[in-house]
């Protein structure tokens, strides 16, 4: 298994990381020779950074799920928003199989805005939610993929896979969900 222990196992946006797990012997011995040969240490300060983030790491991810599962609540029947992509709703695509997969959904969503136009501009109105590109961490992290993150791709392109102009992406952080929905519900208004 290979995990990131950048994202939402050490939680606080302040660390480069991550896990190879094997049970392989043979495995094992070839990971730990590159390991050697190739540097590839943690410092003790990132493993102490790890540490600190897993011991909070449950109760953090309750919080990111409680969080996300309102947030998707509200959205939903938004006027300004067409769609709420979330395994935690039930008329989800991927609820089905999320539910047999997963204790919780998660705190990673998106959702899709009636009208793209100004969209990075409403964007720009949150104060609590922070517009960057990342996620897993404590905060609350939104982005507009067309504008950041697939920039570079075509817009035919990104259209045809299903990154729409309008489309929203949340890392949802464990801020109080009132803010966050607040937050959201102003951005969102009409202007």
């Amino acid at each position: 298994m290979v995990h990131s222990t950048t994202k939402y196992v050490s939680g606080h946006a302040d660390l480069l990381g991550g896990a190879l797990v094997t049970n392989r012997e043979d495995l094992h011995e070839k990971l730990k020779f590159a390991q050697n040969a190739l540097g590839a240490v943690p410092s003790a300060f990132d493993c102490w950074l790890t540490l600190r983030g897993v011991k909070t790491l449950a109760i953090r991810m309750e919080r990111h799920c409680d969080n996300a599962e309102a947030l998707a609540r509200f959205l939903a029947p938004h006027p300004a928003v067409s769609k709420v992509h979330y395994p935690g709703l039930t008329d989800d695509p991927g609820h089905r199989i999320a539910k047999k997969q997963m204790r919780r959904f998660g705190g990673m969503m998106s959702f899709e805005l009636r009208d793209s136009a100004n969209v990075l501009q409403r964007l720009k109105r949150l104060e609590v939610i922070v517009l960057a590109e990342s996620l897993g961490g404590v905060e609350s992290l939104i982005e507009l993929p067309a504008a950041m993150t697939h920039a570079s791709i075509p817009a035919e392109t990104r259209r045809a896979h299903g990154v729409a102009d309008g489309l929203v992406r949340i890392s949802v952080g464990i801020e109080d969900v009132a803010d966050l929905i607040s937050d959201l519900d102003r951005a969102l208004a009409e202007a």
